[in-house]
């Protein structure tokens, strides 16, 4: 019954309080006739395309006698930002640490989405096979992994220096909780300080952001270079060769 002037903007208010993490599916339908209750006098055949008659109400005369517009909405629970996990490493050093990270409130995967893959995804956006999780049951979990950063430049210092990989996953049925164990790789070129975020989804739905802070600290010393004085107000010269790690 809400009555729309020619080119006015109806603002919908769709409210989202999701109560499990689990992929949840609504779809907003608006209906417009006339005001004064008279069709089009467009006539749907057989002959239309499928999305014209998916999008008309017909009188029985065969006239138009309403335009739908069809919204469908997912809805993806997201939980609450998780502290951020430390990688500390010095430079032009390489780390390996494995990174337990517990995702609370998951849902069986028998209401995963049909078309899910068993796969994850890297941060170079490729995909890559994982291994199934399944505690005891038929319940099987998959998931998809992704590492966003905060701005193109930090990418182009971490993306090349950072590398993760998911080596293992445990399933509780009882507390619903999933440990994911990631294999982490960084190897800085120079001191840095520099975040990430990594985005953890469940095919059965939820969603899981885990902050990532990368430190590198100062690297060991090279060498040390002893100049030894041959007299007062005298110059003492030592050379020595630097040699670029690049082109």
């Amino acid at each position: 019954g809400i009555r729309l002037a020619p080119k006015e903007r109806l603002e919908i208010p769709v409210l989202f309080m999701p109560a499990e993490m689990k992929i949840y599916k609504a779809v907003v339908i608006i209906h417009v006739m006339r005001e004064n209750g008279e069709n089009w006098p467009y006539e749907v055949t057989a002959e239309s395309n499928t999305d014209l008659n998916r999008n008309v109400t017909v009188a029985e005369n065969g006239e138009t006698q309403g335009i739908l517009w069809i919204y469908p909405i997912n809805g993806t629970p997201e939980a609450p930002q998780q502290k951020s996990v430390v990688i500390r490493c010095q430079a032009r050093q390489r780390l390996e640490q494995r990174v337990e990270l517990l995702l609370i409130g998951v849902m069986p995967g028998a209401t995963a989405l049909p078309d899910a893959g068993n796969s994850a995804m890297d941060p170079t956006g490729e995909l890559s096979n994982t291994p199934e999780v399944t505690g005891g049951s038929s319940a099987t979990l998959e998931f998809l992994y992704e590492l966003q950063y905060q701005a193109d430049e930090i990418r182009s210092q971490l993306e090349s220096l950072v590398g993760m990989q998911l080596v293992e996953k445990e399933w509780d049925t009882e507390s619903r909780i999933v440990t994911l164990i990631f294999n982490v790789v960084f190897s800085p070129s120079k001191p840095m300080r520099n975040e990430a975020t990594l985005i953890i989804q469940c095919t059965a739905g939820g969603l899981w952001k885990f902050p990532l802070v990368f430190i590198a600290t100062e690297p060991e010393v090279d060498d040390v270079i002893n100049i030894e004085a041959v007299g007062l107000n005298k110059e003492s010269i030592v050379g020595f060769k630097l040699t670029s790690q690049t082109r």
